[in-house]
Formats: C-alpha cells, sequence, structure tokens
C-alpha cells in the first residue's frame, strides 16, 4: 500500500468521526458509517455498473468505473423507520405514528431508497455527509457524493437496517478522477 493510500485510509477515519460527532434531531443518533477498502471496493464497484445496466443508467456505469480505481469509499446511511416523535409531519405524515405504520407496510432492500424516510432524519444524514466531506476536503482528499453508490451498498447489503445511503469514495492523486470524466 502506497503511502498516499494509507493517509486515504486514515481521513476516511477522520470523516467517519465528522459524521459521527456532527449534530442530531434532538441528540439521537440513528446514522451507520461503513469505510470500504481494498478489495472490497471491487463488488461496490460491479453492483454500480450492474445496476446501471439493468435499468439503463448512465451515470451508474460511469460512478461504477470511478470507484473501482478509487483508494477507499465511506458509506453514510440513517436507520430505517427512525422518528424523532415531533409529528412534524415532513415526511408526509400526520404523525409519528402514521409514518411508523407507512414504513412497516413498505421496505424493499432492492429499491434504491427504503421509505418513507422521516424529515429529520434525513437531514442528519445530510448533515453528516457534509461534515464527512468536510474533512476530506481539509485533508486535500478528491472525493463525490454518490447517491449510486449508496443505492448499490443497500443491494449488497452493506447497510442492513438503513433506508438511505450515500457513498463517498476517496482518492488520492495527481489528478481529481471525479472530474473531467
Amino acid at each position: 500500500m502506497t503511502v498516499e493510500k494509507q493517509a486515504v485510509v486514515t481521513v476516511a477515519g477522520l470523516m467517519a468521526l465528522s459524521a459521527r460527532t456532527a449534530p442530531k434531531g434532538r441528540g439521537v443518533d440513528k446514522i451507520e458509517i461503513n469505510i470500504v477498502t481494498g478489495e472490497d471496493l471491487a463488488p461496490l464497484s460491479a453492483k454500480m455498473k450492474e445496476y446501471g445496466e439493468a435499468h439503463d443508467l448512465a451515470y451508474f456505469i460511469r460512478d461504477g468505473k470511478s470507484m473501482a480505481l478509487c483508494d477507499a469509499c465511506i458509506l453514510i446511511g440513517v436507520r430505517v423507520g427512525t422518528t424523532t416523535g415531533i409529528d412534524c409531519g415532513g415526511c408526509g405524515y400526520p404523525t409519528c405514528k402514521d409514518f411508523s405504520t407507512a414504513f412497516s407496510q413498505k421496505s424493499d432492500q432492492n429499491e434504491p431508497f427504503a421509505g418513507p424516510n422521516c424529515a429529520i432524519r434525513i437531514t442528519d444524514l445530510g448533515i453528516a455527509v457534509g461534515s464527512a466531506v468536510k474533512t476530506a476536503q481539509i485533508h486535500n482528499v478528491d472525493n463525490r457524493v454518490m447517491y449510486t453508490a449508496g443505492v448499490a451498498a443497500r443491494i449488497l447489503g452493506w447497510m442492513p437496517g438503513c433506508s438511505v445511503v450515500y457513498g463517498i469514495p476517496l482518492k488520492a492523486s495527481g489528478k481529481n478522477i471525479f472530474f473531467d470524466r
């Protein structure tokens, strides 16, 4: 392993720390984090390409090719069916109880995301992802937030219990592989 790849793995750990300590609604943490490195990147890349081919989505194939070149990928997801209990209606249901009932009736791991989702918990996920990419930027690690990697990780069962997952592939090289593709 090169010194750059070792540094990327270290930064992935720091990104996980940033995501974990990011503010959460009502102070309750429903975020899951996983770091993918080495040979484990190949099945993630393959699943992204496979999904793209099966659904005629070129951007999944493009992102899968980028994933194959990465040094690491951090996966950040939010646990299924979790609410804050504040009955805000942001999920589309009048109460958290109504949301929970609707969620229990619809959940499929082979879908890109499971839903419905609590607006506050999805916001928590966004803040955690933002905190993680800020840490990558501070350490000069090229990255890209990929919905496509999260979908593949969910389908592979790598983020059990998560309704929405995002992947953040990481690379240290002379040119950012996520631009001018």
